[in-house]
């Protein structure tokens, strides 16, 4: 494959890629969007950019239809996300 992706965007098609192993489908903007801690439109854009850059496939207007691309050994481990140290009560 010859095209290269950011780190976030690595950490997306990472995070695309083991949702849809581990659940048999792949994940819905809003599941991206509570991993990554980010707005609805901020996924959005990053979904629209996946696809522009031929690293995604999706059928518009389908839910759940993202498929990845990319070879799953071209694909960065997921990271872990940083917790915030302070508790909210």
């Amino acid at each position: 494959m010859t095209s290269t992706f950011t780190d976030l965007q690595g950490q997306y098609l990472a995070y695309i890629a083991t949702y849809t192993k581990l659940h048999r489908r792949p994940p819905a903007e809003a599941d991206l969007q509570e991993y990554f801690r980010v707005s609805p439109p901020a996924v959005h854009r990053m979904i629209v950019v996946l696809t522009d850059r031929g690293l995604i496939r999706r059928q518009p207007g389908a839910p759940r239809s993202i498929e990845v691309l990319v070879p799953p050994d071209h694909l960065p481990p997921p990271a872990e996300l940083i917790k915030s140290p302070a508790t909210r009560y």
